[in-house]
């Protein structure tokens, strides 16, 4: 009967331990690298990969509070004169459109599982100084957020899993 009761408690906390231990408990879960999964916007009903098919993109968190996030289209153009200085008004665009990058720091809130970039800097100047709070689910070594208003309009979904 012991060995039955053991066995019982035993399962039922390796049943509870599992999935809590999964589920970012601070700061500190957040911290290293990040490659790009997917990143999907949704607009009026439809969604789209927001950088295309192939999208590459990078997210580092450090243990001091800072983060780097990049994300490059598969697509973008290359520069007919190989200057990037003076590519041609279509070439401006397609990169624009096809990329984007910021940084700065981050802080991280367990009570309600959001966080939010405080932004120094970003290739899309209005958000330069302002903050971005970003509800997130984080499973294993799956991190998942949603962004309210997106850069280009609409909310996205951007999932990205650990470098190893």
């Amino acid at each position: 009967m012991n060995r039955i009761v053991m066995l019982a408690i035993t399962a039922l906390t390796i049943g509870i331990a599992s999935p809590v231990a999964a589920v970012a408990q601070s700061a500190k879960d957040f911290v290293g690298t990040w490659t790009l999964i997917s990143s999907i916007t949704e607009r009026d009903g439809n969604k789209s990969d927001t950088y295309g098919p192939n999208a590459k993109g990078v997210l580092m968190f450090d243990a001091n509070g800072h983060y780097m996030i990049m994300f490059i289209g598969s697509n973008l153009p290359k520069f007919a004169s190989s200057n990037r200085a003076s590519g041609t008004a279509d070439e401006n665009k397609a990169v624009v459109g096809g990329s984007l990058a910021h940084f700065g720091t981050y802080v991280v809130n367990e009570a309600d599982k959001s966080f939010t970039y405080r932004i120094e800097s970003a290739t899309f100047p209005n958000w330069n100084d302002t903050e971005q709070k970003r509800s997130f689910v984080m499973t294993g070594d799956e991190l998942r957020y949603t962004v309210p208003a997106v850069s280009a309009g609409g909310t996205g979904t951007i999932t990205w899993k650990r470098a190893k």
